[in-house]
C-alpha cells in the first residue's frame, strides 16, 4: 500500500467520521477534505478544481433552476390540490393517490422541495379526513425517494453514475434508462405500504381539527398553551401602562408571550391583536401565555392583578405549525437572533425538538432540522417568512404564493418538456440541455434570477464538486483498484449477483449515514472497476447502485424528505427503522431479480 494511499484513506475516513457527526456543514468538510489531499500531495491543484466544472455539478445547479421554474409558476401547487379530488373514500385509495403525485413529481423536480410543496396539502387533507398525518406522511416521504429513480434527472446518484460511464468511454445512461427500473422499485414500495402500512404505522398524533374543534384551538390545546393562558389586568398607573408591546419586552425579558388586549371604555369592550406597536392602557386585560414562574415574575415586577388563570382567549388566533428544513438558514441561529416577532410580525408561541413531544420556548436555544415551531401572526406576515419553503416551511394549506406567474405555467411546462426530449433523444449534451432549459425559464420571467440563486442548493452542489476528487486521488493512488479486488476475492466467486447484492447492502447501509450522492461518488468506481473485472455489463452494476443510494428509507436522517415528515408525522426513530428497513431489504430482492433482466449480465 503506497503511502499516498494511506493518506487518503486516512482523510477519507476522517471525512466519513465527520459526515456521520453532523457537527459541521458537508459541504465545510468536504472541501476540508479536498484542501488536505493537495496539501498532502495526493492531487494536484487541477485536479482539485476540476470537480468544479464536472458536467453532472453544473446539471445539478441548472436542475435546481428548472425545478424552481415549476415551482414558482404553481405547476407542483396545482397538481399537488387534485390530489383530493383523485383520490377515493378510503385511506388506502388516498395513500395510493399521493404515492403515485409524489413519485411523479420527484422524479422531474427535487425530492426535498416536492414534499415541502406536498406537506401542508397531505396535512389539510388528512385534518378533513380525520386521518392521523402518521398514516400519510412516511408513505408519502418514501415515494418521493421512490419517484427519485423514474428518471435521469430523479435525483444526484442517477447523474453521477451516468456521468462516470461517460468519463470511462461508455454509452451514459439515458433519460428514461431509469423508467422500467424504477416503475418496479414504485410499484414493489406501494404494495408494501397499502399492505404493511396499516398494521405498522402507529397513530400517534391525532389529525389538528380531527375532532371538529376550530383549527386554533386543537393547536392551541396540542402545545400545552391552554393550560399556561391567564388574564391579567394593568392597574392605574403601572409601568406597563402607555409602553408597547415591544418596548415593554415582556417576551425577551421575562419569556411571557401577550397574545390579545382587551380594553373596555364606554362604548364597550374592544380586543385587540397584541402586534409589536400595539399600545397598553390603563385598566387593560392582557391574555398572556407563559410558564407559572414567569408570569408570576412580571406581575410582580408591574403589580398587575390575576384577573383569571387558565382563561378562555376572547376571540380565535391564526396559528401555524412550521418545520425547520434541513438546509435552512435558520438552523443555528436562535429566535432571539432571528427577531420574527419584531422584524416580521411573526410570534413564535411554542417549540418541539425533531422526534420529540417536550413543549418549550427557549429564546436562546438554537434551531435545529426538524424542529416545529407553533406561530401567529396575520396571514400576510406568515407567507412572507416562510414564502421560500425553503428556511420555514408552514404546515398548513395556505394558499402559496406563486405571485401573477401562474398563467406562465403552460411554458414552464412547454421548457421542461423541451429539455427532457432534447435529453432522451441526444440532440444536445445532457449539460447543455439542462443550461438552456434554466436559462429561458429565467428570460421568460417564469423564474426571476434573484429565485434562480436562491433555489440552488449550493450545499449539494458544492459537496459533490469537493467529494468528486477524493475519488480522483483513490484512484490515482491505486485505491479503488485495491477495493474492487478485495470485492472479488471476498464475493466474485460467488458471482455477479452476489457482487451486486454486496455493493447494494454497502451503498444503502452508507447512504443511511452520508449523502447518498457522495456515497455514490466513491462507490460508483469501484462497481465499475468490479463489473470490468469480471466481464459482466457494468449498467447493471451501476444501476443497482443507483438504486440503493435512493433507498435511504430506514432513519429519519438519511435523506431531508424523511426529516421534513419526522414531526409533522408524530413519528420516532424507531418507525422508521421498523417500517423502513423491511422495504429495503425488498429493494434489494427486486434489484437482484430486475435488473439483470433488464441490463444482462
Amino acid at each position: 500500500m503506497s503511502q499516498g494511499l494511506i493518506v487518503s484513506l486516512v482523510i477519507l475516513a476522517l471525512m466519513l467520521v465527520l459526515f456521520v457527526s453532523n457537527r459541521w456543514r458537508l459541504d465545510l468538510v468536504a472541501v476540508m477534505g479536498l484542501l488536505a489531499l493537495v496539501l498532502t500531495g495526493v492531487i494536484t491543484s487541477n485536479e482539485a478544481v476540476a470537480g468544479f466544472s464536472d458536467p453532472v455539478v453544473l446539471m445539478i445547479a441548472g436542475l435546481f433552476v428548472v425545478g424552481a421554474g415549476l415551482f414558482q409558476t404553481g405547476v407542483a401547487d396545482a397538481i399537488g390540490r387534485r390530489i383530493e379530488a383523485l383520490a377515493g373514500a378510503g385511506v388506502a385509495a388516498l395513500t395510493a393517490v399521493i404515492m403515485v403525485v409524489t413519485a411523479l413529481l420527484s422524479a422531474l423536480l427535487s425530492s426535498t422541495g416536492t414534499v415541502a410543496v406536498l406537506l401542508p396539502v397531505v396535512l389539510a387533507i388528512a385534518r378533513r379526513r380525520g386521518i392521523s398525518p402518521s398514516r400519510l406522511l412516511m408513505p408519502m416521504a418514501y415515494a418521493a425517494l421512490l419517484g427519485g429513480m423514474l428518471t435521469l434527472i430523479g435525483t444526484p446518484p442517477n447523474l453521477v453514475v451516468s456521468a462516470h460511464l461517460a468519463q470511462s468511454g461508455l454509452e451514459p445512461f439515458g433519460f428514461f434508462s431509469f423508467t422500467l427500473p424504477g416503475l418496479v422499485m414504485l410499484s414493489v414500495g406501494l404494495v408494501y405500504v397499502l399492505l404493511v402500512g396499516p398494521l405498522m404505522l402507529v397513530e400517534r398524533k391525532p389529525a389538528a381539527g380531527a375532532s371538529g374543534e376550530p383549527g386554533w384551538a386543537e393547536l392551541f390545546g396540542q402545545y400545552g398553551l391552554d393550560q399556561q393562558l391567564q388574564q391579567l389586568r394593568v392597574p392605574q398607573g403601572s409601568l406597563l401602562a402607555s409602553a408597547d408591546v415591544s418596548s415593554s419586552e415582556l417576551r425577551s425579558r421575562y419569556g411571557v408571550t401577550v397574545l390579545a388586549i382587551a380594553s373596555t371604555t364606554r362604548k364597550g369592550r374592544f380586543v385587540r391583536k397584541a402586534e409589536p406597536g400595539t399600545m397598553i392602557r390603563d385598566h387593560d386585560d392582557l391574555y398572556v401565555v407563559g410558564s407559572e414562574r414567569a408570569v408570576s415574575g412580571m406581575v410582580d415586577r408591574f403589580g398587575l392583578r390575576v384577573v383569571e388563570r387558565r382563561a378562555e382567549l376572547p376571540g380565535s388566533l391564526l396559528l401555524v405549525d412550521a418545520l425547520v428544513p434541513p438546509r435552512s438558514a435558520y438552523i443555528g441561529r436562535s429566535l432571539r437572533e432571528l427577531r420574527l416577532h419584531s422584524g416580521a410580525g411573526v410570534t413564535v408561541l411554542a417549540q418541539r425538538a425533531g422526534g420529540d413531544d417536550e413543549v418549550f420556548l427557549d429564546l436562546d436555544r438554537s434551531l435545529k432540522a426538524g424542529d416545529t415551531l407553533l406561530l401567529t401572526g396575520s396571514t400576510k406576515a406568515l407567507k412572507r417568512t416562510a414564502r421560500s419553503r425553503r428556511d420555514l416551511l408552514l404546515l398548513a394549506d395556505l394558499q402559496s404564493e406563486v405571485g401573477d406567474r401562474t398563467h406562465l405555467a403552460p411554458l414552464a411546462i412547454a421548457i421542461m418538456l423541451a429539455m427532457m426530449l432534447t435529453m432522451t433523444f441526444g440532440w444536445l449534451d445532457n449539460v447543455i440541455a439542462v443550461l438552456l432549459a434554466a436559462v429561458a425559464l429565467i428570460l421568460t420571467r417564469c423564474v426571476k434570477v434573484e429565485e434562480a440563486y436562491r433555489s440552488i442548493n449550493f450545499e449539494a452542489v458544492v459537496l459533490i464538486a469537493a467529494i468528486l476528487p477524493m475519488a480522483t486521488a483513490l484512484d490515482k493512488t491505486g485505491g479503488l483498484a485495491m477495493a474492487a479486488d478485495a470485492l472479488m476475492a471476498t464475493t466474485g466467486q460467488f458471482g455477479p449477483l452476489a457482487v451486486m447484492a454486496v455493493l447494494f447492502v454497502f451503498t444503502a447501509a452508507l447512504s443511511q449515514m452520508v449523502s447518498n450522492t457522495a456515497t455514490t461518488v466513491l462507490v460508483a468506481p469501484i462497481a465499475l472497476q468490479a463489473a470490468l473485472a469480471m466481464e459482466v455489463n457494468p449498467y447493471a452494476m451501476l444501476m443497482a447502485i443507483a438504486i440503493a443510494a435512493s433507498s435511504a428509507f430506514a432513519t429519519p436522517v438519511s435523506s431531508p424528505v424523511n426529516t421534513l415528515v419526522l414531526s409533522a408525522g408524530g413519528y420516532r426513530f424507531g418507525d422508521f427503522v421498523r417500517f423502513g428497513v423491511p422495504l429495503q431489504v425488498l429493494m434489494l430482492i427486486a434489484t437482484l431479480l430486475v435488473v439483470p433482466l433488464l441490463f444482462p449480465f
